[in-house]
């Protein structure tokens, strides 16, 4: 009898299907910043609408240089002490091949990396809300160069980088609730105590300009979200995608209505901004959730974080800290909520076999390692965050004038502003001819 002969596992190849989704994939996570940047661009006032978007648009070129310079070798190399990556091939992209693959998948590293690319560009952007109307252009520019370098690329290695000592430790975070939201939450939750209150804080009505240009802000964030989510399993050979890309559906929507139902019985009134905020509280909340629980769990996951939420925004009030558009009570609040729900809802029939309570032997051992997580996360965020603010404040200074800041923030900062009616029927004047007068007694008309 002929000995059996051992075949070596072939190792993977490009596949031009996944590298063709993920592609694609990148470009929706990359038009998620446009659209956060009209979604908090409508929710201020017509003062700080440019300034609003302009917070956003930054991050797209600041945080691209740093991501290629070093910041994909923090966050994706070579893991040191489970707590941050290096490797020197890809700092610069140097040493990456234009066919080599990412290990384990069958992408290539250049596609991985402008896809976590687009994730590091949004984190910092969701920061801004918190801070509308008030943070010096430069200061904010410099402070999203520092909080990625030590906050968003350390974070990014723990949670999914190789050897990172969350993902070792088995924290489920599918696309991000805690590397993204509770990052950006937490972040905004330590500047805002440190910079404080808007001039008229909870004297001034401060209500949205524009709830069109939210609304729109909303959809692009909903529709580039399922690249966010769905792309973050890196190909669809198994069906995890595709669970993940429904779940998103059916949890925000299920937030959407939860948010609706809570405000109409608290307030009297379905608004237009509650429906917005709704879906992207649902979208906060299955980012992390997706691929672990089931549709009917994804309903609960955003029926939960739908009503926490709705009750969450309304605490800056009681606390007195001036969170301008909520990212705290959404993103945090979300964040928390959808990460720690997996603990109750992970079903094991979907990203891995981890059970939450409600499922498998009913073991709290998911809830504790998701505990861990966030926070831990938080906690790293919250006080690292607070101290960039304060060393900018105290060096360059965090603020704008009190003057600035009454007369509006774009045309102190930007020298524009958002809506100029001033040329409106413009050109050279004209004598308009006399109208023509009725003759009321021979109902003629005079030339």
């Amino acid at each position: 009898m002929a000995p059996a002969i051992t075949l070596a596992a072939e190792a993977p190849k490009l596949s031009a299907a996944n590298t063709g989704f993920m592609l694609i994939c990148s470009a929706l996570v990359l038009l998620m910043t446009p659209g956060l940047a009209f979604f908090y661009g409508g929710m201020v006032r017509v003062k700080s609408t440019l300034n609003m978007l302009m917070m956003s648009f930054i991050s797209m070129g600041i945080v691209t240089i740093l991501w290629v310079l070093y910041g994909f070798s923090l966050a994706f190399g070579t893991d040191t002490g489970s707590i941050i990556g290096w490797t020197s091939d890809f700092v610069g992209f140097t040493g990456i091949g234009k066919v080599e693959l990412w290990p384990g998948y069958t992408i290539p590293v250049y596609v991985f990396a402008t896809f976590q690319l687009m994730f590091a560009i949004i984190t910092p952007a969701l920061i801004s809300g918190a801070l509308a109307d008030r943070v010096k252009f430069t200061a904010w520019s410099l402070f999203v160069a520092l909080w990625a370098t030590v906050v968003y690329f350390p974070v990014a290695h723990w949670v999914w980088g190789t050897g990172g000592w969350a993902f070792e430790l088995g924290v489920i975070d599918f696309a991000g609730g805690t590397a993204v939201h509770i990052n950006a939450g937490a972040a905004a939750l330590g500047v805002i105590l440190v910079i404080g209150k808007r001039v008229g804080f909870k004297k001034d009505p401060m209500r949205p300009h524009s709830l069109p240009l939210v609304m729109l802000g909303c959809g692009l964030l909903w529709f580039g979200w399922f690249g966010f989510n769905a792309g973050s399993w890196l190909g669809n050979d198994d069906g995890v995608g595709a669970l993940m890309f429904i779940n998103t559906q059916i949890a925000t929507a299920a937030a959407m209505l939860a948010w609706l139902a809570y405000e109409k019985i608290r307030h009297g009134a379905f608004t237009t901004l509650g429906a917005a905020s709704g879906a992207v509280a649902g979208l906060v909340a299955i980012t992390p959730s997706g691929g672990a629980v089931s549709p009917l769990g994804a309903i609960a996951v955003g029926a939960i974080a739908g009503v926490l939420c709705a009750m969450a925004v309304g605490l800056k009030y009681k606390f007195g800290y001036d969170d301008s558009l909520d990212v705290v009570g959404v993103h945090l609040v979300g964040g928390v909520a959808g990460s720690l729900l997996i603990g109750f809802f992970a079903s094991g029939g979907g990203q891995s076999d981890a059970t939450g309570v409600f499922y498998g032997d009913h073991s709290f051992d998911q809830l504790w390692k998701q505990c861990a997580g966030v926070f831990a996360v938080l906690a790293y965020s919250l006080v690292v965050s607070a101290i960039l603010a304060f060393l900018i404040d105290k060096t360059i200074g965090m603020r704008v004038s009190e003057d600035e800041e009454i007369t509006g923030i774009d045309q102190a900062e930007h020298a524009e502003t958002a809506y100029d009616f001033s040329g409106a029927g413009g050109g050279a004047a004209r004598i308009l001819p006399a109208a023509p007068v009725a003759d009321t007694a021979t109902k003629k008309v005079d030339a």
